[in-house]
């Protein structure tokens, strides 16, 4: 994570666990020439729109008080999503068995995009089962993973 992230992990982290929630990823992105703050949040049994709209209001206050970013930005508090992305060895580990996407950065025998069970994760590189036939992607391939339903 970037150190902005990892700043504003800190006094969030506790305001999400005290709604009774996981901080399951932050994100600050550039998107149509906006950047956006996300806390991405998760809970047994699912988020509602009551859990985002109370988080997000803990947290804005904090933000404007440790005005983390200097710049404007968009803040938002969302549900981690049911094909939600997996970027953390703890996300990996607490999905081992669940279906998963692997995007790739350059294609490999014709293709950027594979499906199967996860099946590993070591140090960053990713091992899917499909249908039997195990396929191990390095980190330095991977473009990104995510949960699939199926």
């Amino acid at each position: 994570m970037s150190k902005l992230v990892d700043s504003v992990a800190a006094f969030v982290r506790p305001v999400v666990e005290r709604n009774g929630c996981e901080l399951w990823d932050i994100e600050y992105v550039s998107e149509g020439g906006q950047w956006h703050l996300r806390v991405y949040i998760d809970k047994v049994g699912g988020v509602s729109l009551d859990d985002c709209e109370r988080i997000s209001r803990e947290i804005d206050p904090i933000l404007d008080e440790k005005d983390p970013i200097p710049d404007s930005y968009i803040f938002e508090v969302s549900s981690a999503g049911l094909e939600r992305p997996l970027r953390l060895p703890a996300h990996f580990q607490r999905f081992i068995g669940e279906n998963a996407e692997v995007k790739l950065y350059a294609p490999l025998d014709g293709s950027k995009c594979y499906t199967g069970m996860l099946a590993a994760y070591d140090n960053g590189s990713v091992t899917l089962d499909r249908g039997g036939n195990l396929m191990k992607f390095t980190k330095a391939q991977i473009a990104g993973v995510r949960l699939r339903l199926v």
